[in-house]
């Protein structure tokens, strides 16, 4: 069984049973600046991925982590061999704690502000697959034709940062825009040869 699945299962558990009966859970495990830097409840950082607010963000999210999850951990086994897995896992692990750093340290002291959700770790593993297959076709409902990776991706981080700038809905916009930062820079970092894989795949 791939990572990937493994962490859809999980985090499908904890979340559908947060969701259905355990309110403590949400008190417990959300991401709270505030918490963490007062109360030194570290665990946070981690936590507040296994939990989501509501159906449609953990359908959302699991769809999307499935769906590209396990084409990024190939990438990865393909480029590091057996540790590859490995590398994944910690991909993920990592992703969901420094996509939340910035808003950690925009609310530290700001008691009502709470998260919950793996979108910054979803973002990362997006981009990641971005720079292997930057010229793949993304497909959206009411959109008749694909639309390339790459392109996706330059708009969702200029929409996620101008958004994140308004701050004027309950999404976590940072956490987005951060995410997908931090999926480029690691997987960059995997090997020298991926940025010029990449580069090669745009001389179309």
């Amino acid at each position: 069984m791939s990572i990937s699945t493994i962490i859809v299962l999980i985090t499908s558990a904890t979340s559908i049973y947060a969701l259905q009966q355990n309110n403590i859970l949400f008190d417990r495990w959300q991401f709270s600046a505030y918490l963490i830097q007062h109360k030194k409840e570290y665990h946070r950082f981690f936590t507040h991925a296994l939990l989501h607010a509501d159906w449609m963000h953990l359908i959302i999210n699991m769809y999307v982590l499935y769906t590209f999850g396990n084409g990024v951990e190939e990438n990865f086994k393909l480029v590091k061999g057996e540790s590859g897995q490995f590398y994944f896992a910690l991909f993920y692990v990592l992703s969901v704690v420094c996509s939340s750093i910035p808003s950690y340290e925009k609310n530290k002291n700001n008691s009502w502000y709470v998260s919950v959700g793996a979108s910054g770790a979803t973002s990362a593993i997006v981009f990641s697959y971005i720079l292997f297959a930057p010229l793949a076709k993304f497909y959206f409902m009411f959109i008749p034709i694909g639309i390339p990776a790459i392109v996706f991706g330059i708009g969702y981080l200029i929409y996620s940062y101008y958004m994140s700038l308004k701050a004027t809905d309950n999404i976590a916009h940072d956490v987005h825009f951060f995410g997908a930062i931090f999926g480029v820079l690691f997987t960059l970092a995997l090997d020298k040869g991926i940025f010029m894989y990449f580069v090669q795949q745009l001389q179309f």
